[in-house]
């Protein structure tokens, strides 16, 4: 036993130490100035998953977040989700409004920075410290239950049971639309045109409210609404719970075990980890590299510049997505040799959910320096939104902060996330293993030397991508 973790402890700090130091993720600046060398963050962050792994087979017996004890904080008012509904339609509708009629200036108008920082950025972290505040304030959710109300009453003979949602879809729809926001925002040329971020806002939310309207709002919001799904997976790793009007406390990271693994859900956090690892490999010498040669290719065939970059990002983006669910499925394959009875699919379905913190880790670290500068924009823009030159609220004369924090701070808060959140998916993999193999700790144990594994990887590729490429 001592020998094997020692071997691979070996193993996973020799990956570690030579993981490559060579691609800039989005918004990150000036890592190459570190005091400490960046090969020593990987020894250092493989170091700690070890420990941790270490401690939790001694420390950590049997399950504990399988089944959390909730402790009742307060009744949520009635008229709560109301207001709530208002202020997301109100929002909703002014980001729309300059979206449509504001300038065409990208950084001067209000939308393109409310949705890729805000909206992307924002609110996961805020769900991971409130709770799930997007089920409060979600326009779409507040539009259905409006027109469904004045529907009702115009005609009580249309307040029927929802359609059953097709159980095999699960939520491979929230998987599609979040590769296709991934596509957008990472793909697309025009991904910052307002205009064209005003249409594709309206038909989602107008699709949003017709899939409610056939299978329920809850239903279709927790499986086929793309960003309800990820803002309610962050939720999943607060202290805070919602039931009905009741607010709870949980223990961290309890509200992850019980997410029921529909088909589709591996699918979902392969997507957002796989498109934020694309993201930030694009900046890299590897895809410089590898770029021109696709473009040359799709050009020889008869597209144009435009439409031959967007094609060579397409498959970078499916290259990227694909990997990381390979090596995902690598770990599920290895932890199988521990008990061959066990089915792949169903391994894999069950510590699906230990993909969440990965996924948010490498959301707030690639994304920290976006929402600690261009977060600042919305002070001004939200007094001039549609970049006119009006004064609103007295704050269109606000600078953005540059030194608000230092690139040095911004590389520890990124490599804290990523390390803080791989060890949440160790202590989640272990807490389920327990209970997946309750018959034999032993074997529980020996199972998460391949998730430890996989969680070394991708700390070392979070790393890696996290690198500057004057490093």
């Amino acid at each position: 036993m001592r020998r094997r973790v020692a071997l691979l402890a070996g193993a996973l700090l020799l990956a570690g130490a030579f993981a490559p130091a060579a691609a800039q993720a989005h918004g990150i600046s000036g890592s190459a100035d570190l005091p400490i060398p960046q090969w020593l963050f990987a020894w250092a962050a493989a170091i700690v998953l070890i420990a941790s792994f270490v401690a939790l087979g001694v420390l950590w017996p049997r399950p504990r977040l399988q089944v959390p004890r909730l402790r009742h904080v307060l009744t949520i008012p009635p008229g709560v989700r109301t207001l709530c509904g208002l202020i997301g339609v109100a929002l909703y509708g002014v980001v729309v409004y300059s979206a449509f009629a504001g300038t065409e200036v990208p950084t001067a108008n209000l939308a393109p920075t409310v949705i890729y920082v805000a909206f992307w950025v924002g609110i996961p972290v805020l769900s991971v410290l409130l709770g799930d505040v997007f089920a409060l304030f979600s326009p779409w959710r507040a539009l259905y239950r409006w027109i469904a109300g004045a529907a009702r009453r115009l005609h009580p003979s249309l307040d029927a049971e929802p359609m059953a949602y097709p159980a095999r879809l699960g939520r491979w729809p929230a998987a599609v639309g979040l590769v296709a926001f991934a596509w957008l925002e990472l793909v697309y040329v025009d991904k910052d045109v307002p205009a064209t971020l005003g249409v594709l806002m309206l038909a989602y939310g107008f699709v949003q409210v017709v899939g409610m309207s056939l299978f329920g709002e809850r239903v279709w919001s927790e499986r086929a609404d793309a960003f309800g799904v990820w803002f309610n997976l962050c939720s999943r790793i607060s202290v805070w719970e919602t039931r009905g009007r009741e607010l709870c406390l949980r223990p961290l990271l309890s509200g992850l075990p019980r997410l029921d693994p529909l088909p589709g859900t591996v699918a979902v956090l392969v997507a957002l980890i796989g498109s934020t690892t694309f993201d930030g490999a694009s900046n890299g010498v590897l895809w410089v590299d590898v770029a021109p040669w696709l473009q040359d290719r799709f050009g020889d065939l008869g597209a144009s510049i435009t439409v031959a970059n967007e094609l060579a990002s397409s498959v970078g983006l499916a290259i990227a997505i694909a990997a990381v669910a390979g090596f995902y499925e690598l770990g599920i394959r290895g932890m199988r040799t521990v008990d061959p009875r066990r089915d792949v699919r169903e391994l894999s379905r069950s510590f699906v959910h230990t993909l969440a913190p990965i996924a948010f880790a490498y959301t707030l670290a690639h994304y920290f320096s976006l929402l600690a500068f261009q977060g600042q924009a919305l002070i001004y823009l939200a007094s001039d939104p549609l970049g006119t030159g009006a004064n609103l609220l007295g704050t269109a004369n606000t600078q953005v902060n540059y030194t608000l924090i230092s690139p040095t701070a911004i590389w520890y808060v990124q490599v804290a996330a990523l390390v803080a959140g791989h060890v949440a998916g160790l202590v989640l993999a272990h807490d389920r293993a327990l209970a997946v193999f309750s018959e034999d700790r032993r074997a529980a144990v020996r199972s998460q030397y391949w998730m430890l594994t996989v969680m070394v990887g991708f700390t070392c590729l979070g790393l890696w991508l996290l690198s500057a490429v004057n490093a």
